[in-house]
Order: structure tokens, then sequence, then C-alpha cells
């Protein structure tokens, strides 16, 4: 296997809305989880190259299922978002379900991409994602988004502010923005070292 992915043959799999539906793991497999909003079909597409593979919903939290795509024998997943307000708590606590009965579940879990937006201090769900990795020791990267929105020393100081928050490590920071493609090569970068 080559040491980079071809993204160029990046497709649709299919989609779950329990996690008992899902077949094996036969592939690595990345996942992307992060709160509503925060971006994360956006970088999925820039990882793509594509415009609309993955769908940018225009109002947040539409995912309701877990999505799978695939490109060059790795599976990218594509979680639903979490914490967003105008749902109803009975579906919320489905999302919260779904997402947790997947990581709880048997698969090659070659790398979790959590998306955090650059522009905000994580909120109270972002802490408890990142603890929940850390505490089941998943190998994961911590991938703060919309970069664009902010000048180069707003990123370097929140990105620093984020860090120490969630009390990840440096190397596992990851500044990205889908609009300028800026660390999207680093994500990619990162995904061939825990996948190929």
């Amino acid at each position: 296997m080559a040491d980079s992915i071809n993204y160029q043959l990046a497709k649709f799999v299919a989609s779950y809305g329990k996690v008992s539906q899902i077949l094996e793991s036969t592939c690595p497999e990345v996942s992307f989880v992060g709160r509503s909003n925060v971006g994360k079909s956006s970088i999925m597409n820039k990882l793509f190259g594509r415009k609309n593979l993955v769908k940018v919903s225009s109002t947040p939290g539409k995912t309701s299922n877990i999505n799978f795509f695939e490109a060059d024998d790795v599976h990218f997943v594509d979680l639903p978002g979490y914490g967003f307000a105008r749902r109803s708590k009975a579906e919320r606590d489905r999302w919260a379900e779904l997402i947790g009965d997947f990581f709880d579940s048997e698969r090659s879990f070659n790398l979790v991409v959590s998306l955090v937006d650059i522009r905000h201090d994580p909120s109270k769900l972002d802490h408890d994602m990142i603890d929940y990795l850390q505490g089941n020791e998943f190998n994961f990267i911590v991938c703060l988004t919309k970069a664009d929105k902010l000048s180069r020393t707003q990123q370097a100081r929140q990105a620093a502010a984020i860090k120490k928050q969630l009390n990840v490590p440096a190397e596992n920071v990851i500044i990205t923005s889908s609009q300028t493609g800026t660390g999207i090569d680093e994500l990619k970068r990162r995904i061939a070292e825990a996948c190929l």
C-alpha cells in the first residue's frame, strides 16, 4: 500500500441508524466526532476534495445517523453531531446512545478526529468527549475548525488555550479551515500514519 490515501476515490458507503446494523470492521477506520455545526461535513468534504459528498446541512444537528465513506480501503465515519439544543431530549438521548454504542463496539478505531470550533472555549460536551477518548485510550487528534475566522495571532492564542483546557498534547492539535485548506495536509498525514 502506498504511504498516502487516494482521496479522489472517496465514495459514500452506507448510513446506519443503529450500531447493531453496522457491518464489522474490515479495514482501517477514521471517525469524525464533534458538536453540531462545528463544520464536520465541510472538513470531510475538503479532505475528500469534493464539494458535497458529505451532506452539509443548513440546519445544525441534521445528521442523526452514522454515515460511512470509503477512500482507498480506509473507512471514514461521520458520527452525528452532539449537543444541538433545538432537538427533543429523546432525540438527543438517542444520539448520545448511538455515539456511545459506536465507541463501545469492537471496531478498528485507528484514529478519532474530535472537532472543536477554534473560536470558542470547548463546551462541557467537548470536554466529556475528550475525557472519554483519553480514558478509553483511543488514538485521537483534536481538529480546531473555522480558523479562517480568526487572525494568525488569535488562532495561536485560542489553540494554546484550548489545548490547556482539554489537557491534550500540542502535537495532537491541528488548526484547520475548510475554507482555506489550512491544516488539511497535516490531517491527511496523521490519518495516513494511523491507517497505513
